[in-house]
């Protein structure tokens, strides 16, 4: 109990810090690159689903946030990050489906679709092979900011769209596992792209067991900074040689005449 209170304060705060973080990160990349770490921006797209649900339609959407790539020993590296946008839920509700979540249903005919805002974090051990190549796996946990079922229908060639919040039903915490591979498009730093799925390991919904989520990921990276933060390493190492160089015939003089 104690667990799950400490995650769920450690992911409100970086849900409350993340998106004034990813503007500050296109204005301080540069800052948060090293020779071990690049930073950057995933965004990309998603197909989630609900387990437990009759209804087996995917709900679509895109996420974006932000990553480090920390590189650990010979090829292993450790990614993780924010994704700040992000939405799982399930798409296509049947009227079993609304009646066990209590929903209303509508006059109109229309579809329901079961949303779902996370804040997710990744924890991911990476191998990079040589040919550019990764594969990464490990956790991932959530922080649900928003809940709701929304119903959408189109009446007389007016489009009506009606929201019922049902936060208070779900679990705040959500805890996975993800697995991946993807492509680095340069040996060093730089763009890749990649595939993961995560599965959930905790229920949606409070006392409605076998209720996991469950989504394909298709992503993006693009380092932010990267190449500025190199330029500046480049520059200071210049300048270390420069004063070593300048500071050699100072030695020479002082050394005693043979």
């Amino acid at each position: 109990m104690r667990l799950n209170k400490f995650l769920l304060i450690v992911l409100f705060f970086i849900g409350a810090q993340a998106q004034s973080q990813v503007l500050l990160s296109l204005i301080f990349g540069d800052k948060l690159n090293s020779e071990k770490i690049e930073f950057g921006l995933e965004g990309g797209f998603n197909w989630a689903n609900i387990d437990g649900f009759e209804s087996s339609k995917r709900f679509r959407d895109f996420n974006l946030g932000f990553y480090f790539d920390i590189q650990m020993k010979d090829q292993w590296r450790l990614y993780t990050g924010v994704l700040v946008k992000s939405k799982l839920g399930s798409d296509e509700l049947t009227m079993n489906d609304l009646e066990r979540l209590g929903i209303p249903i509508e006059e109109e005919e229309g579809t329901y679709t079961q949303k779902l805002n996370y804040f997710l974090v990744p924890a991911l051990l990476k191998y990079k092979f040589k040919n550019r190549f990764y594969l990464e796996s490990g956790p991932q946990f959530g922080l649900r900011t928003k809940a709701f079922v929304q119903f959408e229908a189109e009446v007389d060639g007016q489009e009506i769209e009606v929201r019922t919040v049902n936060t208070d039903q779900t679990n705040p915490i959500e805890a996975g596992w993800v697995a991946g591979t993807g492509y680095h498009f340069s040996p060093g730093k730089g763009m890749s792209v990649g595939v993961k799925y995560f599965h959930g390991f905790t229920n949606v919904y409070k006392g409605q067991s076998g209720t996991n989520n469950s989504s394909i990921f298709v992503k993006l990276t693009v380092p932010i900074g990267a190449k500025k933060s190199e330029e500046r390493r480049a520059k200071k190492e210049a300048e270390r040689k420069e004063k070593e160089a300048e500071k050699e015939p100072e030695d020479d003089k002082n050394k005693p005449a043979l």
